[in-house]
């Protein structure tokens, strides 16, 4: 078994088979002493329903009681600002990429996976295929990840929906709960704060989603490096300006990147789903999975958790089945497709719908601000995106959902 690609959707997939007494062969460019001096990866948040994951696969390293979080608060920027506030049934929790995944490949080779290091191209895979009985692509842009074809059924950008800033940063204090929040200006963008844990103890991730032409994209494209002191007070500036519960929270004289240059990253992701398999020239099956197959925007935090539910689903159809073929596929894909692509459409109708002040979700924010039930719901539903995407897939689904949860405050 050939697993190309040590991120969460490989090691959990490689974790799982190990468990179960199956040796795959793991191929990843960086060794565990690598990731130290490597830029910031991303930003992830591990809902609970991936940490009981952890769990059940022995790497859950740093306890969710100990280091997790509790809630999301949601702040709408509307002229009269809405706060709102939703608890986690279980906690959830933010590790720094660069520390979680040497720890994680670390348990793997402990275990008894076989590492082959060195840069994967497109025409290695048929070679690495001709050794294994299945080789499972779960990294790679470009030629690779073309490999699979593209999924217009869930694929409904051509390019990034936001531009994106994201860093780990200090000096922020932190609120009354250890929280998520959610901050939402309409016409700019959205912020997500998530307490993380990092090489120098507690920080916090900003994910700027800047809209595309608004008055945030200018973070996606000024350079920390190029200046610092500009680059932070440009970002305080923007922080005042649009997320000011957040800015009244900063101590100007500390805030900055929480351990070095490298913490910061930008850019943009196009949201895109790929077919789950291709045949390689030698008959071989290749399987997508994790950002191969399906690649989200970060704004809602689901793509770590889809690619630990996918792997694990995955490990579970290898040891239960001895012949890899287009059956094999068909098993995998249904049971792991409500899940994935819920979490892909629910995310994509929250860029758009947010993007242009949809009148459905606008009344969605109003029943939340109306009921602490709905939004407890709402909050502890970012474990189960096919429950989110139970309410989003259609105006009447979200009006009925929010008139039930009104039915007992109307009671009372």
């Amino acid at each position: 078994m050939a697993i190309i690609g040590a991120g969460t959707a490989g090691l959990h997939l490689g974790l799982h088979l190990l468990q179960n007494g199956i040796k795959p062969t793991l191929y990843t460019d960086r060794t565990p002493e690598e990731y130290a001096d490597a830029r910031l990866m991303n930003t992830v948040a591990h809902h609970h329903v991936t940490t009981e994951r952890e769990d059940a696969l022995g790497c859950n390293h740093w306890p969710s009681d100990e280091f997790g979080y509790f809630g999301h608060y949601y702040y709408i920027g509307t002229p009269e600002p809405i706060e709102m506030f939703g608890d986690l049934a279980r906690p959830s929790r933010a590790v720094d990429y660069r520390i979680y995944q040497p720890k994680l490949l670390k348990d793997f080779i402990e275990r008894g996976g076989e590492v082959v290091y060195g840069p994967v191209e497109r025409e290695m895979i048929e070679g690495i295929s001709d050794a294994h009985d299945l080789t499972v692509v779960c990294t790679g842009k470009g030629p690779i990840g073309q490999m699979f074809g593209r999924d217009d059924r869930f694929s409904p950008f051509e390019r990034p929906q936001r531009m994106l800033c994201v860093g780990l940063v200090k000096g922020i204090t932190e609120p009354e709960t250890r929280a998520v929040t959610m901050y939402f200006s309409p016409g700019a963008g959205e912020l997500i704060e998530i307490p993380s844990w990092s090489f120098n103890g507690w920080c916090n991730a900003l994910v700027l989603e800047k809209q595309i032409g608004g008055d945030l994209e200018i973070l996606a494209k000024t350079k920390y490096q190029d200046d610092p002191r500009a680059f932070l007070d440009l970002l305080l500036e923007k922080l005042e300006k649009h997320y000011p519960t957040l800015y009244a929270r900063i101590d100007r004289e500390e805030f900055d990147l929480a351990n070095s240059p490298l913490d910061i990253l930008q850019g943009g992701v196009t949201p895109t789903v790929r077919q789950t398999c291709t045949t390689l020239d030698n008959g071989k099956m290749a399987v997508a999975l994790g950002d191969v197959h399906a690649v989200v925007d970060p704004v809602l935090g689901q793509g770590a958790n889809m690619a630990s539910y996918a792997a694990v689903i995955l490990g579970e159809e290898i040891v239960a089945n001895d012949v890899f073929d287009q059956r094999f596929v068909e098993k995998f894909d249904t049971r792991r497709h409500d899940r994935v692509m819920s979490g892909t459409r629910w995310t994509n109708y929250m860029l758009e719908n947010l993007a242009k002040l949809d009148p459905t979700l606008l009344e969605f924010i109003g029943g939340m601000a109306q009921s602490r039930a709905l939004t407890d719901q709402f909050t502890e539903d970012f474990n189960h995106p096919e429950a989110q995407w139970d309410i989003f897939s259609s105006p009447e689904r979200v009006r009925a959902t929010v008139a039930r949860m009104a039915l007992p405050m109307a009671a009372e």
